[in-house]
């Protein structure tokens, strides 16, 4: 990921330090369960793109589904960018472990 995005997850996370009504860890607990709220946003819109359910049909594009899963990804780097200074780092650590273990 470049350094350009990066920068903005700092300030997004900034701005959620200085705008939020929670602090502490309480603050960085809901940042994680965030996470969660999001997944459920993508699940919902993936059901809405095969028009799994009947009662709604064809409710969200994938479009949708691709959005909410962006949506996903920021929320996640927030988050760990909450928990730790050292967030790009571990990112960057764990996307070559993962490449590395998965790829070779």
């Amino acid at each position: 990921m470049d350094k350009h995005a990066w920068d903005l997850i700092e300030r997004l996370r900034d701005w959620l330090d200085s705008e939020s009504p929670v602090t502490g860890d309480t603050a960085k607990a809901m940042r994680v369960l965030k996470i969660g709220e999001e997944f459920g946003e993508v699940a919902e819109a993936l059901h809405g793109a095969l028009g799994a359910n009947p009662r709604k049909g064809a409710s969200h594009t994938w479009d949708d589904v691709h959005k909410e899963l962006c949506d996903v990804t920021i929320t996640s780097l927030i988050a760990l960018a909450s928990l730790t200074p050292d967030a790009e780092k571990l990112f960057e650590e764990r996307l070559h472990h993962i490449a590395d273990r998965s790829l070779t």
